[in-house]
This record gives structure tokens, C-alpha cells and sequence, in this order.
């Protein structure tokens, strides 16, 4: 007697936002679509997110409303029809951090910015604030910069991993890699275990850098991936505060990105990226952390924070390859090049994750698989259910 099999429309590889918010597309679509992960759903890429929703105003600090800007800029309606129960996929019980996402400058913005920004074009998502509305961390009478409100609002990533993840647990599995293994028969991929081989008509690889070994176990080279880094701190301190914020700097990108997170305590953190953490994705950690102590006396030094302990988090972000490692302007979904029946994809940012959901869709209806008859699934169970990844803050400040 052979081992048992089971077929499904879609298998996905990958639980951390990509596959989650993919899984529940697909599903209330009607699709018979399941979800393995190594380790705990929203591991690494995902539960190291700072959680902002940003509809790519960001990407304008030049002064040029670039291709990224573009496509992402209808990412923030999309998320809030979600958090409504109005999109494509229910997020009315994901917890919402801020409503409000700021832009700041250290002493005054180029006219050519400012112009920009009060512009046709951005008329009704960024706004210029006077004194007297200025956030409390910015409500100083030593802050001389200018600041405005952006459309963007950020979100308490746990929770969202939750919000997904409950939707459709009975669709979501444990994977292990020491046991399981991806195979390839007459060019068609299917998992193998001890137990069964569960056979998709299509296979969908979400796994962020994880990725690039999925691709390379299937005998395939291409979608070819690059890895961008970066090294986040992490500032554990006594004040009350929270603060949702870019600090603009010479760059066309953040100088300093700061969101506020607390810890299973309650103890207030700030996460600390931009340039910050890009520039210093390969330096020591206390080079790292010196640096931003340095940014933070500089840029708030009105601030008393108290006692502070600081860490930092080094990340790498899988995205498609492109020339000279550029940032790819939109959620990228391809085929792999080795079989028929697979594809790989990576949202490139977590604004853009309805935005490659939508690209699966695409994707499945050129290759004309529609949702097939229901499949008892039940047999997968016997692979575990994954947990939830805890968060960075509690991790490192335990």
C-alpha cells in the first residue's frame, strides 16, 4: 500500500504576512488553499515590522513622486476597507497602534519639499500642522522644524499575524524540513512526508529569504532573489509617550523612522529605523546603538527618556533581484523556472501585501486554475499547527 496523497488547489509555503493574508484571500475566494510553516507564523521579516501602512509619501522626500510612490500609493484605503470588514480580507479585530503617521524635519524643509507636499497632487494626505497640534513629542518650544500628518496609520503586528491566522487555522500546518521534502515529478512540484505527499496544482512560495532555498530545492534559478539588510535598535525607556514618525535628512529617504511598541509588561519601546538602520546593517551593534543615541540627543533633545536599554535587531528583507539592489516598486509574484506548477512571491513591503495577494489572483487566472472541488484537509493535521512568533521587544529586553 503507497503513501497516502492528497490534492489541494493551492499550497503555500510561508506563513509570515505574504502567505497569511494570501491564504485568507484565496479562501474566502472559495479556493482549497492550505499554509505550511518551518517555525511560528510571522517569524522574522514579518514580526519585525514596524507595522506602518504608508501609502509611499515617504519616497517623495526628494521631491519627486516616484514609480514606488505610485504603486503604493492606494495601499492605505485598501488596509482601512480591511480593517472595516469591507475588503477582500477581514481585519476588523486587528489592532490598530495609530491612526496617524508623522513627517518631521530637525529645522525647516527645502521650499522645493514644502511645495511638494502642499501640492494638487498630495492635496487631502498630507497635511501641515501648527504649533498647537503638533504630537506631544514634538510640542517643544526648542523644536524650530516643520511638521506634517500623513495619511498612514501603523498597526500592531502581532495582533494583525492573529487576525489572519484564526480566520482559517484549520488551513494552516507545521512543516518539518528534516522529515518533509519538496519533490518534482514530470515537472509538476508536490510536498512529500513520511505520512503523505500532499499534491497542489499550484504551489505558491511566500517564505521571504526563505525563498531563494525553496526555488533552489525545485532545481529551479529564477525568480532570482537579493537580500537588503539592515540593523533596527531598539530603545526600552521611561517615557510615556508614543511617537509614529519620519525625521527627514539630506537623503531622499528617512533620516530616522520611530514607532512605538510595549513590551508584554507594558514597558514603553521605540523601534528605530530609516537610514539609521539601513547605513548601519553590517556595523557593530554599539556602533549602531551610539548612533542613534546620537540622532535622539540631537534631533528630541527635550525629550527625558529615564533609564534606557538598548538593542538592536539585524534583518535581512528577501525581495526580487534587481539591478544594483535597488528597491523593487511593487509586490513581485513569478514563476519558477524549473516546473509548471509553482510560483514565488514577495510583497517587497508590508504596505504592498494586499497589493500581491491581487497579483496571485492574476497569476492563478492566467494559468486558468479556478477553485476546485472541496478536499478533506483533516489529514494534515497530523503535521502540528505553528504558534505565533512573539515580538522582537519581548525577545530581546527578556
Amino acid at each position: 500500500m503507497g503513501t497516502p496523497v492528497l490534492h489541494t488547489d493551492i499550497a503555500i509555503i510561508g506563513g509570515g504576512i505574504a502567505g497569511l493574508w494570501t491564504l485568507n484571500q484565496l479562501r474566502n475566494r472559495g479556493f482549497n488553499a492550505v499554509l505550511m510553516e518551518r517555525n511560528a507564523l510571522g517569524s522574522e521579516q514579518t514580526i519585525a515590522s514596524q507595522g506602518m501602512i504608508h501609502g509611499g509619501i515617504k519616497y517623495a522626500l526628494s521631491g519627486a513622486w516616484s514609480g514606488s510612490s505610485e504603486a503604493i500609493s492606494a495601499m492605505p484605503a485598501i488596509w482601512r476597507s480591511c480593517l472595516r470588514g469591507e475588503g477582500k480580507v477581514d481585519l476588523r479585530t486587528c489592532n490598530v497602534l495609530s491612526e496617524n503617521f508623522y513627517l518631521w524635519s530637525h529645522t525647516g524643509l527645502t521650499s522645493r519639499v514644502s511645495s511638494f507636499f502642499a501640492s494638487k497632487m498630495l492635496r487631502g494626505r498630507v497635511e501641515k500642522l501648527t504649533r498647537d497640534a503638533l504630537p506631544r513629542p514634538l510640542a517643544s518650544p526648542r523644536f524650530k522644524g516643520q511638521a506634517y500628518r500623513l495619511v498612514d496609520l501603523v498597526l500592531d503586528v502581532p495582533s494583525l499575524v492573529q487576525t489572519l491566522a484564526e480566520q482559517h487555522r484549520d488551513a494552516i500546518f507545521s512543516v518539518d524540513w528534516n522529515t518533509a521534502s519538496l519533490e518534482v515529478e514530470n515537472r509538476l512540484a508536490y510536498l512529500r512526508s513520511p505520512q503523505m505527499e500532499l499534491r497542489p496544482r499550484q504551489l505558491l512560495l511566500t517564505a521571504g529569504v526563505g525563498n531563494e532555498a525553496l526555488v533552489q530545492a525545485l532545481g529551479g534559478s529564477e525568480p532570482a532573489m537579493q537580500r537588503r539588510p539592515l540593523q533596527q535598535v531598539l530603545v526600552k525607556h521611561q517615557y510615556a509617550e508614543p511617537f509614529y514618525a519620519h525625521c527627514t535628512g539630506a537623503s531622499s529617504s528617512p533620516r530616522l523612522t520611530i514607532s512605538s511598541h510595549r513590551t508584554s509588561a507594558g514597558e514603553p519601546v521605540w523601534y528605530l529605523g530609516g537610514d539609521l538602520a539601513t547605513e548601519g546593517a553590517d556595523a557593530p551593534a554599539e556602533e549602531v546603538i551610539a548612533r542613534a543615541q546620537a540622532e535622539l540627543n540631537e534631533l528630541l533633545p527635550w525629550i527625558d527618556f529615564g533609564d534606557c536599554q538598548w538593542r538592536t535587531l539585524r534583518l535581512d528583507r528577501g525581495e526580487p533581484r534587481q539591478s544594483a539592489l535597488l528597491r523593487p516598486d511593487s509586490a513581485y509574484v513569478g514563476a519558477v523556472d524549473s516546473v509548471d506548477n509553482a510560483l514565488v512571491a514577495w510583497p517587497t513591503k508590508l504596505s504592498l501585501t494586499p497589493n500581491l495577494a491581487d497579483e496571485v489572483d492574476l497569476a492563478l487566472a492566467a494559468r486558468d486554475i479556478a477553485p476546485g472541488p472541496e478536499t478533506d484537509i483533516a489529514p494534515l493535521a497530523a503535521w502540528g499547527r505553528p504558534g505565533i512568533a512573539e515580538t522582537c521587544w519581548d525577545t530581546l529586553f527578556s
